[in-house]
Order: C-alpha cells, then structure tokens, then sequence
C-alpha cells in the first residue's frame, strides 16, 4: 500500500524562522509555500530526495491561530513532529483499504493537500499514538511542475 514516506510534518511558531534552520543546516530547499484555510495553516515544503514513486519532503506548519488543531498541538506538546505522511497511488482506495481493517479515519473521503495532492488522515489512537496522513501526488507531478507555481510565493 506505501510506496515512500512523502513527509514528516512539523510543527512551528514561525515558519519563516524554521525554514532558515533546515535551509543552513541541513541544505534543504523550499519548494513550495501554502496557506491552507481548511486546515488553519501556513505550510512550507522541503525537500529531501526524489525517488521512485515521488519525493520525500520536510512540511513545516505554523498555526493560523490557536484555535487550529496545529495550534492547540503547540500548545499542549509545544514544536515538534505533528504528523507521518505515507505515499499511496490511490488514496480513496487506501482509505477505504484501510478503514475495513478496523483502522477509524479522520477522512472518509480525500481531500485536499499540499502541491496539489489528495490527502485523509488515519485516527492516531488506531495508529499506536501516530497522527497519519495517506498521500497521493498530485497528477503530473514530479514535484518541478509545482515548483515553478509556488516556490518563494
């Protein structure tokens, strides 16, 4: 069902100051920045590798407000790993696979997420304590389409 881990993501107080860290130390590149109302953040994308089946990525989430499920995470657990995202070819089906294995989902239907993609996350008390996030690349990409519309916007 997984063919790569897409992306761990992370939350932050200040997205642009966390950027800068993993830009210095470890020679990532942002290849796309988001706001994303539905789910109460700003959002960047760092990429680590590309691989067979899509790429890996760091996603970097400051919190809209406090009131966001990003930001009551800070509050209570301060920043951190916030989420583990698994690539799957469709996630509709992966959903639906997984859901009949008694696994309860946050989305019975995809939605959707970063770059383009269709996204549902698993309940993290089904996943041994784990927020998931099931992940299907947006057609098209290998990630340099994206890059071109949303690198440094």
């Amino acid at each position: 069902m997984f063919m790569r881990i897409d992306h761990v993501g992370i939350a932050c107080h200040d997205l642009e100051e966390r950027i800068a860290f993993f830009q210095r130390t470890f020679d990532l590149t942002v290849v796309a920045r988001e706001i994303n109302e539905e789910q109460g953040v700003k959002e960047a994308m760092l990429r680590i590798s590309d691989g067979q089946g899509g790429g890996s990525y760091i996603q970097l989430l400051e919190p809209l407000g406090p009131d966001t499920p990003v930001g009551k995470f800070l509050a209570k657990r301060g920043e951190g790993v916030h989420h583990v995202a698994f690539g799957v070819p469709d996630v509709a089906r992966a959903l639906e696979e997984v859901g009949s294995r008694g696994v309860r989902l946050l989305d019975e239907t995809p939605r959707h997420g970063s770059m383009g993609s269709s996204i549902g996350f698993l309940h993290p008390k089904d996943v041994g304590g784990m927020l998931t996030e099931l992940v299907q690349a947006a057609e098209g990409q290998p990630e340099t389409t994206q890059e071109a519309r949303n690198a440094d916007t």
